[in-house]
């Protein structure tokens, strides 16, 4: 069978915004951070919602493990724990995501410029490594479906270069479950200044907060850096994940309240569980040819294995059709993106163009097995699968940024982002026919802004522009009923979306306001999960509308304030059938999409002087998100609370650090994230109670 399938919207285009980022900032000035070589801008000036987390302030006072640690400052963002390392963090960015029972969806993600999200849209958080984190930068909004295919939002992590003498930082942490953490780093910089080194590795292990959850993970990152000449620089970036994870599932309501410990009962009896293997390496070379013009060539290659153990039935995989409860995958990827930067005059105001093209391509051999043998279950039985997938995509694009008067600026682009997939079935046997296929997939992403500066400490703009998301191999990697093959029916969504926002300077830092709606067509939804196994589907328009405001600010003396509120109405506009077209299966329109709260709030306070004593306060809203397209489910709003401090000397050329935090202070019982459309009532994933982390870590200097 082969199916070709062409986007209702296809065109011609591209476009790729580049934003420059701001430092946590002083009431003076504004210290514009090159975040991706393009366009060179502090966050003020981006008509953009943009959110940039210094790496310092992430690792301060904090286990080190999890993005979901410190990224819920970020307006927009709602980044959960699911205390589940065999199903990733459950990532969502203005209901971009929220759909994903495992690893990250829709929403682009970047380590050091190399893509963290795969050709298809399917990313993971496993390889970052928050100890070497420089900064985290976080785009929502218009400008972030820009980057291609899957980007309801962006993503982007920077390691911290080298520099100076080498320096060497040890450290230790331990919290409840039996949570251990050691790490090591080293950096510097030599031949004066003109190589510049990292290297970070840690090791994680816990019990875990359920039964059937314990995760173990080991984790390095490199950077070198390597100044050729004076106008050329050469960047080399690896980094290596090795995980092996239990994983306890979903549990059902009753289950949630009565014993939140507990693992799903078939999780047990199929020893559910999943070991990752994965290593990357990229490589970046930016020369300037004059003043004028800048090349940046960026060149990258991984390979990700996984084995995943799933609980489905006996019964269920006797079927002929079935794949099996076991999961072999092994994923090569690569990819390299062509820049040029020109920087012009017209009309004599500056003008940014900036052109290039972007290529990713994707291998996975895909095996199946049964979850049984000789009558023991959790074991890999006969295979039941064997498929070679391929996917590239090939994505040209231009951009530019006009300030055509002193106070106005002008921003437009267009990228033509094509997407061909390709399954080669090799199990095919009687009961199981040839799956078979292939699909491509073509999207014009127009966007353009406009903005404006009345006065030096505020400024306003306007965005609009169109994304789009394909159904990663994941996603397509069943069909309804256990039909054989992959799921070519399954078709793309489109988004457009405006945005209107201001800025200002306010308190010692910036004050961030915006408004915007996401109309989406053939949104993609999840149809159900059973043990693990998850199919998808097409569920028409949807609407979100929403508000984000977002405060940061050094306020006085040595004292830190940060504040994030976000007001998301996410509904469906068109009615569905969530399952065989009868009355009891009718979604009507209006329903609200699962997954996604209506508001969340976050607030701390700190006391962080540059050595001596430290703490801070966290607080933390999240009103209730139902977990089905039904709406006949929810997990219940809650509130956390978490407190922490610490101590800081620096003598002779040493930094020794030690603190203690407390989680969940009021030990409040509720849902950290759910499993949305799981199958036999299994949404929910608990949080923990009362919780306690604590650190030493020390810095020498040679």
């Amino acid at each position: 069978m082969n199916i070709t399938s062409t986007s209702k919207h296809a065109g011609s285009g591209l476009i790729l915004l580049t934003l420059a980022c701001l430092q946590p900032v002083s009431a003076q000035t504004l210290a514009p951070i090159v975040v991706t070589g393009t366009v060179e801008r502090p966050v003020f000036e981006v008509p953009a919602s943009v959110s940039l987390i210094d790496g310092e302030l992430m690792r301060d006072q904090q286990m080190q493990v999890n993005l979901s640690e410190s990224l819920s400052v970020v307006p927009g963002l709602v980044i959960q724990n699911r205390q589940n390392y065999a199903q990733d963090l459950q990532v969502s960015i203005r209901g971009f995501g929220s759909r994903s029972t495992f690893g990250m969806r829709g929403i682009r993600l970047y380590v050091d410029g190399i893509p963290a999200t795969m050709p298809d849209g399917q990313g993971q958080t496993s390889n970052i490594d928050i100890a070497s984190i420089d900064r985290v930068e976080v785009l929502r909004g218009p400008f972030s479906a820009l980057y291609g295919n899957s980007s309801g939002g962006v993503i982007q992590v920077f390691t911290q270069d080298g520099s100076g003498p080498l320096q060497i930082t040890s450290s230790f942490t331990a919290g409840s479950d039996n949570q251990r953490r050691y790490a090591l780093k080293a950096s510097g910089s030599a031949q004066e200044d003109r190589l510049d080194y990292l290297l970070s590795t840690s090791r994680y292990t816990t019990d875990g907060y359920r039964d059937h959850s314990a995760a173990r993970k080991n984790l390095a990152n490199a950077r070198l850096g390597l100044q050729l000449d004076d106008n050329s620089q050469l960047t080399l970036v690896m980094n290596s994940v090795d995980l092996k994870a239990d994983d306890p599932q979903g549990l059902t309501y009753d289950e949630f309240n009565n014993d939140p410990r507990s693992a799903a009962p078939n999780a047990l009896r199929f020893d559910t569980r999943k070991t990752v293997k994965q290593t990357q390496g990229g490589l970046t070379y930016q020369r300037r040819i004059n003043a004028e013009n800048e090349l940046r060539l960026m060149a990258y290659y991984g390979q990700r294995k996984t084995t995943q153990y799933l609980a489905i039935p006996v019964a269920t995989q006797m079927n002929p059709g079935h794949a099996g409860g076991v999961i072999d995958l092994t994923r090569d990827y690569a990819g390299a993106d062509l820049r040029w930067t020109s920087r012009l005059t017209v009309a004599g105001r500056p003008l940014t163009l900036i052109g290039g093209i972007a290529y990713d391509t994707l291998t996975e051999d895909r095996l199946g097995y049964e979850n049984f043998s000789d009558g023991r279950l959790g074991v890999q039985g006969d295979l039941r699968r064997k498929e070679v997938n391929e996917l590239w995509n090939i994505d040209p694009y231009l951009q530019a940024s006009w300030q055509f008067a002193p106070r106005w600026t002008l921003d437009a682009g267009l990228r033509y982002s094509t997407v061909h997939f390709n399954s080669d079935d090799r199990y095919i046997t009687h009961g199981n026919g040839d799956g078979s296929g292939s699909a491509r997939y073509e999207e014009l992403l127009p966007m353009a802004a406009l903005r404006y500066q009345p006065v030096e400490t505020f400024s306003v703009y306007a965005t609009v522009g169109r994304g789009f998301e394909t159904p990663t191999f994941n996603e397509i990697s069943y069909r309804p009923n256990d039909l054989p093959g992959l799921n070519f029916g399954l078709r793309p969504s489109v988004n457009t979306s405006i945005e209107v926002g201001a800025k200002a300077k306010l308190g010692g830092g910036m004050l961030t306001a915006a408004l915007f709606q996401t109309r989406t067509e053939d949104e993609i939804v999840s149809a159900g999960g059973v043990g693990g196994r998850t199919t998808y589907r097409n569920a028409g328009r949807t609407r979100r509308n929403g508000f984000e405001l977002g405060w940061s600010s050094n306020i006085a003396r040595h004292w830190r304030a940060e504040f994030a509120y976000t007001w998301l109405d996410a509904r469906y506009r068109d009615s569905f059938y969530s399952g065989e077209p009868n009355p009891a299966n009718l979604v009507p329109a209006g329903n609200r999409i699962p997954g996604i709260s209506e508001h969340s709030f976050f607030a701390s306070l700190a006391w962080a002087p540059s050595t001596g004593w430290r703490a801070g306060i966290e607080g933390r809203y999240l009103s209730k998100f139902y977990v089905n397209d039904s709406n006949d489910e929810a997990a219940p709003a809650y509130f956390t609370a978490s407190l922490h401090a610490g101590y800081l000397w620096q003598f002779s050329d040493w930094d020794v650090n030690a603190f203690a935090r407390v989680d969940n202070v009021l030990d409040k019982h509720y849902a950290g994230s759910v499993i949305v459309n799981a199958g036999f009532g299994r949404y929910y994933e608990p949080a923990p109670g009362r919780n306690w982390t604590a650190g030493l870590g020390a810095t020498y200097r040679f």
